[in-house]
């Protein structure tokens, strides 16, 4: 099946602030932390001088980029799925004079049109819209909203089901879909590209039962590609990257089709089928026709946070979440403004055996999600894992603490910033000159429930019980993001 064709196939069945949304009938927000989900209304916002409590490290300079669901209704209708809000792409400017914040939403041709209408045209995960323009292919239902990455000076919008969107770093500026070779437009490229320490970066995509794989060299220039046949079909949002391998967790979730063609989105079509295996593809990253395929208990995952080969064994570290069909109710819940009855999400360690074809896993009960790990160690042995964390929070939605693990030990350490926060992912920044893992800070946002603000925070990695050595206040609140990257001047 050629590309375009295959493109063509997987979407055939689918035929306190200004810039706070009107949120229409079907949402209110009576438990306080869900507030942020009502989403802002298509118009970026700015703002520079912020204020700062506490002191920032003299050694952190740079733009902390994020992005996330921004926009969640139109014209009195409400998305149904937190994932389907479009892309809000955020930057923190780290300078000399201070910190500014821009947001601006990406400017893909959905969000385009969809401005210019006033109205929702075109479904999305969750959201069962009758099309009013033509579906293409998947760049046609794009909304850029799931994480950012830069490469060779170039800034991009990622999301897991279509092209990767780039946008001027220094205005957040849209300037269109981005196709790493003519035969690749339009073709999947996830929101969860790997980035080796020596500039190499790999990717994935996924669609209509094929599995596309890229390398890319640290000029942004195509090295490699390939697109595979997946054993099963599969959702994958993540993958994880050793030495040698390439390593895909395929949970048993499948997509009832018929349903979709009857009218249902393709959340409410996903069926998890517990008896089945979670299948564990491991791809050769020399030659990519080389694969082994193994098996574990049905078991969902969402986010990785490294891998490493040591002999013929493989390790990696995951986050066990509920089965999507769980979460889905959730989050349908949360886009109503009803706190959810949150199932938590728990660290683990897998390790393969290719010679036997075993797998032994280590499982920990912490509830935790958006493991990070130091850049520096992407596809190296590494030995802690940084998470946000759920903590005595009285019962509400959401993080309210940070973790760092040690694999080796087992010993944790963490911040609770009390129940009237919501914390967000926090990425490791090395400090300059430093050459040990974790050596560095954590960057990230969260929002206060009382002030009704959203913040960015600064820990020192390795004093994390310490609490912050700074954080730096929005006039504004902005709505909750998925993931994040920070690229040091």
């Amino acid at each position: 099946m050629q590309r375009r064709e295959l493109l063509a196939a997987g979407f055939s069945a689918l035929l306190g602030a200004p810039a706070l949304a009107t949120a229409p009938a079907g949402f209110a927000a009576g438990a306080p932390e869900l507030a942020p989900l009502a989403g802002w209304d298509g118009q970026g916002r700015e703002a520079g001088g912020l204020r700062i409590e506490g002191r920032l490290p003299p050694g952190l300079r740079g733009v902390y980029y994020r992005n996330g669901p921004g926009l969640m209704a139109r014209a009195g209708r409400r998305y149904e799925h937190w994932f389907d809000g479009d892309g809000l792409l955020q930057a923190w400017h780290f300078e000399d004079g201070g910190v500014r914040h821009q947001a601006r939403f990406v400017n893909t041709n959905k969000f385009r049109a969809e401005q210019e209408a006033g109205r929702f045209l075109l479904p999305t995960l969750g959201t069962a819209i009758k099309p009013e323009l033509p579906i293409r292919g998947a760049d046609s239902l794009n909304t850029a909203n799931t994480s950012v990455m830069q490469l060779d000076g170039r800034l991009y919008a990622l999301w897991e089901g279509g092209s990767a969107y780039e946008l001027d770093g220094q205005n957040l500026q849209t300037r269109g879909p981005k196709a790493w070779a003519p035969d690749l437009q339009g073709m999947p490229f996830s929101a969860h590209p790997k980035l080796e320490p020596d500039g190499t970066l790999w990717n994935f995509g996924t669609m209509n039962g094929r599995l596309v794989v890229y390398q890319i060299s640290p000029r942004g220039q195509l090295l490699r590609h390939a697109v595979l046949k997946l054993p099963v079909p599969a959702m994958v949002h993540d993958f994880v990257v050793s030495q040698r391998h390439l390593i895909f967790l395929l949970p048993p979730l499948s997509l009832d089709m018929q349903a979709v063609r009857a009218g249902q989105s393709m959340v409410q079509a996903m069926r998890w089928q517990a008896g089945e295996a979670t299948r564990v593809l491991v791809i050769d990253k020399a030659d990519f026709q080389r694969q082994r395929l193994l098996e574990m208990p049905a078991t969902m995952m969402f986010h990785f946070g490294n891998a490493w080969d040591e002999g013929d064994e493989i390790h990696l570290d995951y986050v066990r979440s509920p089965p999507m069909t769980e979460f889905n109710v959730e989050a349908g819940q949360m886009m109503r403004g009803e706190r959810p009855a949150e199932s938590a999400s728990t660290p683990a360690v897998l390790h393969l055996s290719l010679a036997s074809g075993r797998l032994r896993q280590d499982s920990r009960d912490e509830a935790v999600e958006f493991p990070v790990v130091d850049p520096r160690v992407v596809a190296q042995r590494h030995r802690q894992v940084f998470y946000t964390h759920a903590a005595d929070a009285g019962g509400r939605w959401g993080a309210n603490a940070l973790m760092r693990l040690d694999l080796d030990s087992g010993r944790r350490e963490r911040f609770v910033f009390g129940a009237d926060v919501v914390v967000e992912e926090h990425v490791l920044v090395p400090k300059p000159g430093s050459q040990r893992e974790g050596e560095g800070w954590l960057v990230g946002m969260g929002y206060d429930l009382r002030r009704r603000l959203s913040f960015a925070s600064v820990f020192d990695a390795q004093a994390l019980s310490a609490g912050p050595l700074a954080r730096v206040w929005l006039p504004y609140w902005v709505p909750y993001g998925f993931h994040g990257k920070f690229y040091a001047s």
